[in-house]
Parts: C-alpha cells; structure tokens; sequence
C-alpha cells in the first residue's frame, strides 16, 4: 500500500440540480486524458459511495500530491445559475464523515484538505473542509 498523508476533498462542479453519475465522471476524466476516474471515491447526492479507483493506485485529483494521497469527490458544487456553492445533501454529508471516519481509521496521519487547501485557483470543494473535519 502506498504511504497516505493527505484526504482531498473534492467537488464534481457540476449543478446541483442534474445527476452527475460515476459513469459520467469516468467519461469525463477519459475525455480529459486521465486513466478512468481520478478520485479513489463519489459521493452521489443520495448518499451512496461508489469506489472509482483502487486506494493502491495513484489518484489523479490534485497535482503534485497524487502520489500520496486519496482523492474524495461528492456529486454537485454548483447551484442552478453554475455558481460555486456547497450543494452536499444530508446523505453526502453523513456519508462523507462516515468515510472520512473510515479512513483516518486506517490512515491516522493523514490530514483532511479541500483542493483549494493545495491549489488556491481552485473554488473545490466550496466549504472549508479543514475546519469541518479537523475533529475527524
């Protein structure tokens, strides 16, 4: 297993209000030149975490921290005018702790960051996830 420091969270940046499923992701990320979807998990609105990537492989989510870390993407970001906005529903945010939870179990040294954490250009993932997990 590779050496874990960092958990990215991420948003899609897609409206909150249309689906934006882990296929559509894959595709994306294909699309973009990526090796299938770059985030370890994804967070669909109803709450539901799909595995996207193995933990032992490399995410491609945050430049120059992939290779010890593991990316976190929930579904949304966007509100309906595509403006950045935290758009977790209560089954993303439950399961986004629970996950969380799971991993710094795993991983206890490992710091929980949002992208803009890491790339200040980035709006990702529209709330300050250090402050919200740092009890975590």
């Amino acid at each position: 297993m590779r050496e874990i420091n960092l958990i990215v969270v991420h948003c899609s940046a897609t409206r909150a209000d249309r689906d934006f499923t882990e296929n559509d992701l894959e595709v994306c990320h294909r699309h973009r030149g990526f090796n299938g979807a770059g985030y370890h998990f994804y967070i669909r609105k109803n709450g539901d975490i799909k595995n996207t990537r193995p933990l032992e492989k490399p995410g491609a989510h945050a430049l120059g921290y992939n290779a010890r870390s593991i990316g976190i993407c929930y579904e949304g970001g966007l509100d309906a005018d595509e403006k950045p906005k935290d758009t977790r529903t209560l089954e993303q945010k439950g399961a986004l702790l629970a996950l969380l939870r799971e991993l710094k179990r795993q991983f206890p040294k490992a710091l929980i960051v949002g992208h803009h954490d890491l790339n200040p250009m980035k709006g990702c993932p529209c709330f300050d996830a250090v402050k919200e997990y740092r009890q975590v």
